[in-house]
């Protein structure tokens, strides 16, 4: 099947129907109203505006519908979750509404209006410059503005709609910690900048491993090398530079990391090869799959349960991401790590595959041989020592499993791991895991 008639067919699949948008708009319109209203009656200046994808006309068809609505303070306010919350419990309360709240850079608030619909109202401050943001989420005016007016004159609409699901079919769609991937907001600028969907692909899969490029749509600087020096270096370690349009100082991809950009390079090299309408799929994980590539590799399976007391989103993910990349890190010393998953759904508790296979050996180094004392004691505790310029090395035989590997490791750092927000761990399938601690202390139970 050639490409434009996977991408149209896939197109088709993911644009919302007209009736759809009617009862989307009609709603947001309602919730609006009722905001102001209250807004006003509790004498609070502030703004209210539709963001989002569904202002930006990039929402994809699905089996709920969340739609941002942004309030905007006058700058003279400062605890804004706290305003907010006080006049969305007033409207919860009069209209029989569900409130949650929920915790991020600044707090921000969920409403449910029909089984599928979901409000998220975001309190932001009202600035007239991106540079006089406090918060990230300050910025969302700007965007949408930005995004509407340039998708507006290009019809890029469906273009954005097939990139964003095909990073969600990935598992590469997000500025989480946890995911360390491609924002909604980064995808729209992409697509701006490169015009289709197809045209990025072709774009980004030319990059080489360890290079990386600047894109500057708005041509904020007159030598993309002037973005290196004059951009905070710490919005400089990702693969891509994506010079905010609205913002020169921004890098929209600062959070895509190395690893998965090079997943999402692997993904778009295959539907290049081979256009399919699975690739806008997206599938659960496939454990049986998982189990079938371990035993077929002769590597070992791993499924690890962590849990974490951590507000569940970002939050815990990224403590239970890094634990995961952590425990990876160190197991990687004696064991290639054929396949990984790292599988959360934004509670408490994520899961964490690993397919291992044996080093069978690894080469240990030691001390110079000069170092008597340290030589002496490197020798004692080594089989087959030999040197090699004038350094010590020992062959060691690595005659453990990962799963025993894993289990003394727990035990040997169940503090460190506890001080990385770990409330929980399981090693399945393991009659070494022993139970460590409990509440407070660290939970390993091992299951057979």
């Amino acid at each position: 099947m050639n490409i434009k008639r996977v991408l149209d067919e896939a197109a088709s699949n993911l644009m919302i129907e007209k009736p759809v948008i009617k009862i989307l708009k009609e709603e947001s319109k309602r919730v609006v109203s009722i905001l102001k209203e209250e807004l006003k009656k509790s004498k609070v200046s502030a703004e209210v505006f539709i963001g989002g994808s569904f202002a930006k006309n990039t929402l994809i068809k699905g089996e709920f519908y969340d739609v941002d609505i942004f309030v905007r303070f006058d700058w003279r306010y400062e605890k804004l979750s706290e305003i907010l919350e006080r006049v969305l419990e007033k409207i919860a309360k009069k209209n029989k509404l569900k409130l949650e709240s929920l915790h991020g850079s600044r707090d921000y608030f969920r409403i449910i209006i029909r089984d599928n619909i979901i409000f998220e109202i975001v309190p932001v401050v009202k600035i007239k410059k991106p540079k006089e943001a406090r918060n990230v989420t300050d910025l969302s005016y700007f965007h949408v503005n930005y995004v509407k007016n340039k998708i507006r004159k290009g019809n890029l609409s469906r273009e954005i709609v097939l990139a964003k699901q095909f990073c969600k079919a990935r598992k590469i769609y997000g500025a989480e910690s946890y995911v360390n991937g491609f924002s909604g907001y980064a995808i729209e600028c992409l697509i701006i900048n490169y015009k289709s969907f197809e045209k990025m692909l072709k774009e980004l899969v030319k990059v080489k491993i360890g290079e990386r490029i600047v894109i500057d749509s708005a041509k904020h600087y007159k030598k993309k090398e002037d973005v290196l020096f004059e951009m905070n270096e710490s919005k400089l370690g990702s693969p891509i530079i994506l010079v905010d349009p609205t913002w020169k100082e921004r890098n929209a991809l600062a959070a895509l990391s190395r690893e998965t950009f090079e997943r999402f390079q692997d993904a778009a090299k295959k539907f290049l090869k081979h256009p399919s309408k699975e690739f806008f799929v997206i599938r659960k994980f496939d454990i049986q799959s998982f189990k079938n590539n371990a035993r077929k590799s002769n590597a070992e399976l791993v499924k690890i349960e962590i849990t974490t007391n951590k507000q569940p989103g970002d939050i815990a993910g990224t403590k239970m991401k890094k634990f995961s990349s952590y425990l990876e890190k160190e197991l990687r010393r004696y064991f290639d790590i054929l396949e990984k998953e790292f599988e959360y759904s934004g509670e408490n508790s994520a899961k964490l595959y690993l397919s291992a296979k044996s080093k069978g050996e690894i080469i240990r180094t030691g001390p110079p041989k000069d170092f008597e004392a340290h030589a002496k004691s490197f020798r004692k505790a080594n089989k087959n020592v030999f040197e090699k310029n004038g350094v010590l090395h020992a062959r060691v035989k690595i005659n453990f499993t990962a799963k025993k590997f894993i289990s003394d490791f727990l035990k040997k750092y169940n503090k460190t791991i506890k001080s990385m927000g770990i409330t929980g761990l399981e090693l399945i399938n393991s009659a070494e895991a022993s139970r460590l601690l409990k509440s407070r202390q660290l939970l390993l139970r091992g299951n057979l």
